[in-house]
Order: C-alpha cells, then structure tokens, then sequence
C-alpha cells in the first residue's frame, strides 16, 4: 500500500538564521512521501536567498506581512498531502518524527491529531539564561501542544477550520484549545520528536504573546461557565 503523502508547512519571517536547518530536518525524515511548502510572511532579510536555494525541493509561497497564522493558512490551501504537519522555521524535528507519527495513525485510525513530546534548547547567546533554568521543568522535555509537534490528517482543517488570523502569537493554542472543544481524538507521544530553539526573537518572549493567551484562556473559561449554566 502506497504510504499517503504528509505536507510539511514551514511559515518563516526573517528566518534566514535558522530556516536552512529547519528544512534541512524536514529533508531529513525517514518517511521519505511528503512535500515541504515554505511560506514567506513577508520577510525583509535574506531569508528568500535561503529559500531559493531549496527551490527545487519545495514549493515558496509569498505573502505581505499577516502573521504566522495567515501563513499557516495559506500552506493549507496549497497542501497536497492527506496528512498535514507543521515546522516553525527555527525549529528542529527529529529525523523520525513523521515516521512515528504516522505509526500511531495506523494503529488507531479513528485518531484525528497526534502530538510529541518537545525539548527546549537554548543559543549559546543565551547561555546565561540556560544555566538560570537548568533544574527547571523547562529545560526537560515537555508535553508540545503547538503546531511544530502535530500530524493531523487534512481533513480535519476541513472540519475545525483554519488557524484564527486575529491573533499573531496563540493562534496555535486557539486551534488545540477548538480541537478539544469539537471532541478531536488526540494522542500524545511521550517521544522527544521536536526541538525548540530558544533565541532573543522568539515571539512567545514577548507581551503581545502574554496578552493574547491570557485573552484566550479567559475566553475559553467564560465559555465553559457559560456552558456549565446552560447545563445546570
């Protein structure tokens, strides 16, 4: 039986740092079916220069400045692939990350999302900032929610709708958040699959990033006393 092709969506802004060994780890996969479409929030470094020299590995997409979540969208609607699985452009996957995933989806064909484990890792800028958190939770591998970490079957954007373009930072805790909302079937990998780059710009650093996911999560907890109301 011929192995389903998974799309890799690989949304980047002035990525040319990190964005080489991003795709380098997607072309590293054991599961060799699937295609990458790199998409380009409108970056102003060279991070087209690094895109086209993997132009005959991937499909580039280019968009004017929207967020990640727009890009995201934008590599669904040019996806080919019956699963779907996203890289954050300074990020890393391990080598058999598809491959494991896409074990378990064999194995429970009723699964709707699969998520791995994910290990912080720090620059050696940030060096200072490691040895602070080295006996913290942080430092150890950590159950991923977020975009880098899920296989889902592409039908399933079909269902729960893309990733929300009003947010630039949690648009990826919004959609779990959804997914569990609409009763998806999730499993979760205890396996390190997916490592995290922690740099000066990563936009989970910043105060639009506590906002919004303090916004989200007060959404998400209204609603529930909502429903609990109605319920009772």
């Amino acid at each position: 039986m011929t192995e389903p092709l998974i799309s890799c969506i690989v949304p980047v802004f002035n990525g040319e740092l990190y964005l080489a060994e991003a795709l380098d780890s997607i072309l590293n996969q054991t599961y060799r079916r699937r295609e990458i479409i790199v998409v380009d929030d409108g970056s102003t470094d060279q991070t087209a220069s690094v895109m086209n020299r993997y132009s005959d590995q991937a499909r580039l997409l280019y968009q004017d400045n929207a967020g990640p979540a727009t890009a995201r969208n934008n590599g669904l609607t040019q996806a080919r692939g019956e699963f779907v699985a996203f890289l954050d452009a300074d990020d890393l996957w391990h080598p058999e990350k598809l491959e494991r995933q896409f074990a378990r989806f064999r194995v429970r064909p009723e699964l709707d999302l699969s998520v791995t484990y994910v290990q912080n890792f720090w620059v050696p800028e940030l060096a200072k900032e490691k040895a602070r958190y080295q006996s913290h939770r942080f430092a150890q591998p950590l159950p991923g929610y977020a975009t880098q970490t899920l296989l889902a079957p592409h039908v399933v954007f079909d269902r729960l709708g893309g990733f929300n373009t009003s947010l630039r930072v949690v648009d990826d805790t919004d959609w779990f958040l959804r997914a569990i909302e609409h009763g998806a079937a999730l499993e979760i990998l205890s396996d390190v699959l997916v490592y995290r780059r922690l740099h000066q710009r990563n936009l989970t650093r910043s105060a639009l990033a506590q906002d919004e996911l303090m916004s989200l999560l007060k959404k998400s907890l209204d609603k529930k006393r909502g429903d609990h109301r109605v319920r009772a």
